[in-house]
Order: structure tokens, then C-alpha cells, then sequence
């Protein structure tokens, strides 16, 4: 068993505790929480006492690319396009070995920050084995691209290839889903072909959307330039006079559950489409910024009623991976960040009933924070993923 008391425990769905404490069970779950004299002893298991810091749940990072840490700082192209072009010669050029290495350095300093849920996108499926071997959670959306038409079924394929081969890897704690890339990556023929498949195989689905404005008038006009480097290939553009969330939910990829990533260049229709589909969206602001994508309409989608949870996007991108500081560059602090990086983060990923909260019955996925808010990026004391010390400073 395991105990753990803090100068404040912060259940997220229920009042703060002052001189809290949390029992956790031989199987890695909330036995117990309430004041430090409610909470029975540890019986043969261990106690940590933090008197000054505070105790809640892990956090939930709901945009990583963790098999992307090996290229901080790798990448200085400003124009959005031509920053995914060298993206794709980085990767092409890094052995699968290293692919694995960046995948367990991500996830450990998640962990450091106190994040014990990832959802990655990806396409080397190394985050999925390395949650799997590290006993971390998280679900994984394994990427696949095709923007030709004519070599959709080649793509799709090699998607039900690689989902055979991480499905060993699957648990309690790990889930796979698929993600077509983006708009400019992906052709119509694939997006359909992939939500058959995620149908099918019951595939939670993510996808990048709305991020850029050149992904805006590739879908738009078909012009500008992600276009011009489709018809480089010779792949003919068609203009589809929509925006990109009202092309995808025309192709039925936004559906319940599906993480829509970024959205930034939404319309108040937009975010009707959004609703009325029941997708999620992962805001990552420091990211948008960092590429010049603008800002996504944050307040907007929650008051529409738009399940909305903050991410970090890649080391590529953020300079770390803070989502305290995720959270400061979208306005939120204190209880209101907790509640975002929690229970919201859980929700959005449809795993509410198991993590974001600290109640009993649920997974002990927890961490020990110095304090709520802090100036930087700030490495919690204590980290727990279903029970189990993760990390600990």
C-alpha cells in the first residue's frame, strides 16, 4: 500500500483538502481520501509526507510527439510547410533505435512534470512500445499519410500492418488508435478508407485540423503552399469551397471521440460541426504561436459546449513540456488550469471514469506538486502511475 499526505490534496471534483491525505491500494487504486486524520495508515506499505506542497491528480497531456524529442532544436524553418518538409527528412533520416530512446526520454520528463496520461500521435509506433515496457498510460494514435489518391489502398494497408504489430502492446493502460495526418497529407479516398478501419476495429481517431491558414486555401481554393507542393508530386488539388473542419466532418472522420487537433482557424460553424459531432479538441498554444498559426478560440469552443484540454505538441515546437506553462499561455490558472489538465484532459480522451480525479475506486494516477502555478517549468516531487512510482525527485 501506499500513502501519501500533502499541506493540500486537490480531488479537482470535489473542495480542496487542507492537510489531505490518499491511500492507495495493493492494486493500484484510490482506497482512500480526506484529511490526514480520516485516511487510515499504510498497513506494511509506504508513507511520504509533504507538508508544503500539494497533492492532484496526474496530469493529462493530450497532444505529444514524444518519438520527436531527439530533434529540439533541429528545425529553424519559419514557413510552416516548409518546417513539415524537414520534419519528415529528420525522421526519414533517424534509426528506429533512436526513435525508441526519444520516446522513453519524452515520457520520463512527462513524468518529471507530473503527467502520467499521454495521447501521442505518431507514425514508428516506438511511444506505444515504450509505454507499454515502462508500464506508463497513455493512448496512442498511430499516423498514417497518403495524400495521392491513386496509392490510398498502399497507404491503408501499411495502417492495418502496423496496428497488427502494436496490438501485443495494448493493456489497461496503453490504447491505439489511428490518426490521418492532416488535410494537406491525407486525400479523401484515405480519410474514408481510414474511418472504415477505425469503425470496424472500434480505433479511437485523432487528426491534425484547422491548424495553418495554408492549410485553410489548400482545402478552400486549393491554392497556395501545400498545394503547390502537392502538384510538385503531380497529385491534382481539387478546391473544396469549405473549411477544413466541414470537409472532415463531410467525410465522417468527426465522429464521438474523435480528438481534432489544434483548431485554430475555426468559424463560429465551425464550431457548431464540432459540437454536433461530438469530436474533442487538443489546444496547443505555444505551439500555434510558435508557427504563426494565431490563436484558437479557446473560450469560444467551451462555452459551446466543445470538450477542449490543453497539449504540448512536440519538442520540435515547445521548448519543453510544461502544461503549467501550456496553461499560462491560455489564460488559465491555479484551480481552473488544475481542472483543465485533469478531469477535462480525462474527459476529452474519454477515460473520466478511470483517471483526472482523485475518488476512490479510481486508478492511482497522482502527482505532488510544489505548488499550482509555478513561474516555470517546475518538476514534481512525486510521481504515480496506477500506484506505481514513476518518478520521484
Amino acid at each position: 500500500m501506499l500513502r501519501i499526505r500533502a499541506g493540500t490534496v486537490y480531488p479537482v471534483t470535489a473542495p480542496p483538502i487542507p492537510d489531505g491525505a490518499v491511500l492507495v491500494d495493493d492494486a493500484g487504486r484510490i482506497a482512500a481520501v480526506g484529511t490526514d486524520r480520516e485516511v487510515p495508515a499504510a498497513a506494511g506499505g509506504t508513507a511520504f509526507e509533504f507538508p508544503g506542497a500539494a497533492l492532484v491528480p496526474g496530469l493529462v497531456n493530450l497532444h505529444t510527439h514524444l518519438e520527436l524529442t531527439h530533434l529540439a532544436g533541429q528545425n529553424a524553418e519559419p514557413e510552416f510547410p516548409r518546417w513539415i518538409r524537414r520534419i519528415r527528412e529528420l525522421k526519414d533520416a533517424t534509426a528506429p533505435e533512436a526513435f525508441l530512446a526519444a520516446a522513453e526520454q519524452g515520457l520520463r520528463e512527462c513524468w518529471r512534470l507530473g503527467v502520467t496520461t499521454i495521447a501521442e500521435t505518431g507514425s514508428t509506433g516506438a511511444t506505444c512500445e515504450v509505454l507499454a515496457r515502462l508500464g506508463g498510460r497513455g493512448l496512442v494514435y498511430h499516423e498514417v499519410f497518403g495524400p495521392d489518391p491513386a496509392r490510398a489502398a498502399e497507404s491503408l494497408g501499411q495502417l492495418q500492418r502496423d496496428v497488427d504489430r502494436l496490438r501485443p502492446f495494448q493493456s489497461g493502460q496503453v490504447r491505439l488508435g489511428v490518426s490521418p495526418h492532416a488535410p494537406y497529407t491525407v486525400s479523401a479516398i484515405l480519410y474514408r478508407g481510414v474511418v472504415g478501419l477505425a469503425i470496424q476495429q472500434q480505433l479511437p481517431l485523432a487528426v491534425h485540423l484547422a491548424e495553418s491558414p495554408a492549410e485553410t486555401a489548400l482545402v478552400r481554393e486549393g491554392e497556395g503552399p501545400f498545394a503547390e507542393a502537392l502538384r510538385r508530386r503531380g497529385i491534382v488539388i481539387e478546391p473544396r469551397h469549405t473549411t477544413p473542419v466541414r470537409y472532415l466532418a463531410g467525410l465522417g472522420v468527426l465522429r464521438p471521440g474523435t480528438l481534432a487537433i489544434h483548431c485554430v482557424q475555426v468559424d463560429a460553424e465551425d464550431i457548431a460541426v464540432l459540437r454536433t459531432t461530438g469530436a474533442t479538441v487538443a489546444h496547443c498554444p505555444r505551439s500555434n504561436r510558435a508557427h504563426g498559426h494565431g490563436t484558437a478560440p479557446l473560450a469560444a469552443l467551451r462555452q459551446a459546449g466543445v470538450p477542449v484540454a490543453l497539449g504540448t505538441d512536440s519538442a520540435v515546437s515547445v521548448p519543453d513540456l510544461s502544461l503549467w506553462s501550456e496553461a499560462g499561455a491560455a489564460g488559465l490558472a491555479g484551480e481552473e488550469a488544475l481542472r483543465m489538465l485533469t478531469i477535462e484532459g480525462a474527459r476529452a480522451l474519454g477515460w473520466a471514469d478511470e483517471i483526472g480525479s482523485l475518488e476512490v475506486g479510481k486508478a492511482a494516477d497522482l502527482a505532488v506538486l510544489t505548488h499550482l502555478d509555478p513561474p516555470r517549468p517546475t518538476s514534481a516531487v512525486l510521481t504515480v502511475v496506477n500506484g506505481r512510482i514513476v518518478h520521484q525527485a
